[in-house]
């Protein structure tokens, strides 16, 4: 088990003094022990920023000339708060069903997965960078986008923050997205107080609703190829030394709530985009996202805001329509 780095991370505006610049990941070996190989083997790219992990599942077959106009070649999957690169494996899967000539990468965003945790602000901006890096990696020029969570919120500020960014996305699909979230019980006192647990015990009950509970057959049902979230978010917190930092610094800074002005702006970029719910989400509701411009929205029954694993075939069915329509 590693030793958590239990010291809050800089702010905006702060002045950064640190040892160090980034806090490593845990190795995949280490990962894949607990959770299988539902993933491609790892590629990291090393940033000054840190290391980022992600996975490319290779396109199956190759794409016919008639079907270009409908099926996205390259689509980037950016995940939630908490929950790493794999709890979008089931979305993906399902996606690669219906467009087996597709290429998808997942990332781990910082602080989660295999990527490390920078010594900095966790503010937008610093997510737009790795996801710059890592469309610089893999050498496109374009590509479709989808964000769960935070991710949704993260993929609508990347398009927000310049004309360049929202020209070389050729769509973006938001699922159960943050960044229009209004908690009831925020309490911003003990959200940025400058105490580490504290703060942290805030975040979790913010995110969590109260302490995380691990199902006691999370090992057969991880046998059973099932993603069993809240295990693989207590093993972060157990093996992660700047998980929780990284938690504690993207509900502070990086955009889960406040940004009303920031959807209003990528929508201006006409950018093409859709959002799926889940029927009973408490964390973003259909007419805050109309209100801010978000007209496309599909509604999935019998799903809350874990929408894009518990029903990832309906969430991809919903994604895949919207790309044909294009």
């Amino acid at each position: 088990m590693a030793a958590t780095y239990n010291t809050l991370l800089p702010r905006p505006g702060d002045k950064v003094s640190s040892p160090v610049d980034s806090i490593p990941a845990p190795s995949e070996e280490s990962f894949t022990q607990t959770f299988g190989h539902h993933l491609p083997s790892v590629t990291y790219l090393s940033t000054s920023q840190g290391r980022i992990a992600y996975y490319a599942f290779t396109p199956a077959t190759t794409l016919n000339h008639s079907d270009t106009a409908s099926s996205p070649s390259r689509v980037l999957l950016l995940h939630g708060v908490q929950t790493p690169a794999l709890g979008l494996v089931p979305l993906a899967s399902s996606l690669r069903t219906s467009f087996p000539s597709a290429e998808f990468v997942l990332v781990d965003l910082w602080g989660h997965g295999l990527s490390s945790t920078p010594v900095a602000a966790h503010s937008p901006s610093l997510f737009h960078s790795l996801i710059d890096a890592v469309l610089s990696e893999l050498q496109w020029t374009s590509c479709h986008l989808i964000g769960y969570s935070f991710g949704g919120s993260l993929a609508i500020s990347y398009i927000a923050s310049s004309s360049q960014r929202a020209a070389n996305i050729s769509s973006v699909s938001l699922v159960a997205p943050a960044g229009l979230w209004r908690p009831a019980d925020l309490d911003e006192q003990r959200l940025y107080s400058s105490d580490f647990d504290t703060a942290e015990l805030h975040v979790l009950e913010l995110l969590e609703g109260g302490p995380l509970v691990v199902p006691s057959d999370w090992q057969s049902r991880i046998r059973n190829g099932e993603i069993v979230a809240e295990k693989v978010r207590e093993w972060q917190m157990q093996n992660h030394e700047g998980h929780m930092a990284s938690v504690i610094a993207i509900v502070r800074d990086g955009g889960v709530f406040g940004q009303e002005e920031v959807y209003r702006q990528a929508v201006k970029t006409r950018t093409p985009i859709v959002a799926v719910l889940g029927e009973t989400d408490d964390v973003v509701f259909e007419k805050d996202l109309n209100e801010v411009g978000v007209e496309n929205v599909r509604v999935v029954k019998g799903a809350g805001h874990a929408v894009v694993r518990q029903k990832a075939g309906e969430v991809a069915k919903h994604i895949g329509q919207f790309w044909k329509g294009l």
